[in-house]
């Protein structure tokens, strides 16, 4: 993930939170999926690269007690922490590249919107598995949401990996079942559609 970093830097400050591509209103498939896996509020939850997202707003609203955001942009944390205000103290933050995260504890769920499918390189995603598994204890849940195939092909400037579930689950290997999928059509604020497949897996 060669100047990563760098590059997210520089994207949550090129423009305003609402122009970027991958903003939403509300994010709404990703807490019905959530809800559907049935988590106490003292479920630990973690957003993987939760950037300028409002999941975290939400989960605090609707009563989860122990949310997580991790992104590698520390830019993006600060939006949102003054976003919450006094509520950011409610949130656990992590400024840290997902392949090189080190878990402080256990997560019953692992949400990611849009990362996953950025890492190009096999060892990259052979990475971002191994930490998931060290993060994600036996019986959670990981909901994941990547390019569809048919979708973009690149996303801030940058190239992608189109995913379905056949294709995901090469990736994270025999200690993930598929429970539930979903396609979602995402209206960019400039108007362009992008075709998004969810995934929502039980960690065995």
């Amino acid at each position: 993930m060669t100047d990563s970093k760098e590059h997210w830097e520089r994207a949550y400050t090129a423009k305003s939170l609402q122009e970027l591509s991958w903003y939403q209103d509300e994010p709404t498939l990703s807490l019905r999926l959530i809800r559907s896996c049935e988590l106490g509020p003292n479920a630990a939850i973690i957003d993987v690269g939760g950037g300028a997202s409002l999941l975290v707003d939400r989960l605090l609203s609707e009563g989860y007690s122990r949310v997580a955001v991790l992104d590698i942009s520390a830019n993006s944390l600060a939006f949102v922490k003054a976003r919450l205000g006094e509520r950011a103290s409610e949130v656990e933050w992590f400024e840290a590249d997902i392949t090189a995260f080190s878990p402080p504890h256990a997560f019953s769920l692992w949400h990611d919107r849009a990362v996953f499918h950025f890492l190009i390189d096999p060892e990259d995603r052979k990475k971002y598995v191994e930490v998931l598994k060290k993060t994600l204890r036996s019986g959670g849940y990981l909901v994941l949401a990547a390019f569809a195939i048919g979708g973009p092909m690149k996303c801030s400037g940058l190239d992608i990996v189109q995913y379905d579930a056949e294709k995901l689950l090469r990736e994270l290997g025999d200690k993930f079942e598929l429970v539930e999928e979903a396609t979602e059509r995402h209206l960019t604020p400039a108007g362009k559609e992008q075709l998004f497949c969810y995934f929502r897996l039980l960690r065995k």
